[in-house]
Parts: C-alpha cells; sequence; structure tokens
C-alpha cells in the first residue's frame, strides 16, 4: 500500500483514485499518523458482507428474542434499618 500526505491526496485526488483502483488500498496521512484508507468499491463491499452484524440488526433480529430466564429467589436476609432520632 502506498501511502499519501493528505495534502498529496486533496492537490492530485485523480491520480490518488488511479492508484487505488491500479494497485489496491491507499493510506492517507495525516501530520506523520495514518489517518484514512481509499480502497476500491468491490473491497469495500467484500468487507461490508464479511462484518459481524452491527448492533441494530442484532436489537431488530429475532435471533436474541426468547423468554428470560430468572434464577429461583432465595432465601436472602433483609437488614435491618435502624431508626435514627
Amino acid at each position: 500500500m502506498q501511502t499519501w500526505a493528505v495534502q498529496d491526496a486533496k492537490s492530485r485526488f485523480s491520480e490518488f483514485l488511479d492508484a487505488c483502483l491500479a494497485k489496491g488500498p491507499q493510506i492517507v496521512t495525516r501530520r506523520g499518523a495514518e489517518a484514512a484508507v481509499l480502497v476500491p468499491v468491490d473491497v469495500w463491499r467484500r468487507l461490508q458482507a464479511a462484518a459481524k452484524p452491527s448492533l441494530k440488526d442484532l436489537l431488530l433480529s429475532d435471533a436474541g428474542r426468547g423468554d428470560l430466564v430468572l434464577p429461583e429467589r432465595g432465601q436472602a436476609r433483609r437488614r435491618r434499618v435502624q431508626e435514627v432520632l
């Protein structure tokens, strides 16, 4: 993967995009630290298809729904409350 400074990626965007399509993912750095990656759309779709379901998908699915099993209540002792005068 080739690394591009953000100012180079902005000023030479067409070249940046062509490199992504021809050579694969391209890394963008900001102040020397990796900040983002430009990937071809087919790679992005493959990654999205392989990703785990989102929290929203899990909450909306029927897979996690079922009866909630609660343990039997025990004979726990309650503490005494002392009156303050």
